[in-house]
């Protein structure tokens, strides 16, 4: 055992006096940038407001949002600077003041049909408030006529 820790103390020497190792450089990473989320729903993806009596839409996209509604011939469209999203509400303001849009996450029914959606939404649109309903538009688009939306 002691002639095996004799011919150890030369390479124990040697590794002592070598330079040591140098620190890797750091690798640069992007922070990871992940969409505005409010009830499950995923907020840079196209979302739709809607309610009843009377029937009416607003279809919100990446950076306009345009209102509907039954019986009015043209729709009414307004540029927008994305939503500000505080806590469980995100809300859409138009960029020349005619339209904002406030989605809540709260479940909703719109009142008409056996549907539940994610979000209850609230429309300004000139002196009118409307109350409705909404989740991402391509749910809306594939959901059955009753039960969750989304």
């Amino acid at each position: 055992m002691g002639r095996l820790a004799l011919l150890s103390l030369p390479v124990l020497a040697l590794a002592a006096c070598s330079e040591p190792a140098s620190a890797p450089e750091p690798i640069e990473t992007t922070p990871e940038v992940r969409p505005a989320m409010l009830g499950g729903v995923n907020l840079s993806e196209p979302v739709r407001a809607l309610g009843t009596e009377p029937f009416w839409s607003v279809e919100i996209g990446p950076d306009q949002m345009a209102y509907d509604r039954a019986g009015v011939v043209t729709a009414t469209r307004a540029a927008h600077s994305g939503p500000q999203v505080q806590g469980t509400m995100a809300t859409w303001r138009a960029n020349d003041g005619s339209m904002t849009v406030t989605l809540m996450a709260t479940e909703c029914s719109d009142g008409m049909s056996d549907r539940t959606y994610r979000l209850t939404a609230r429309v300004q649109i000139g002196q009118d408030t409307l109350n409705g309903c909404a989740a991402s538009t391509a749910a809306i688009l594939r959901a059955s006529e009753s039960g969750p939306v989304g």
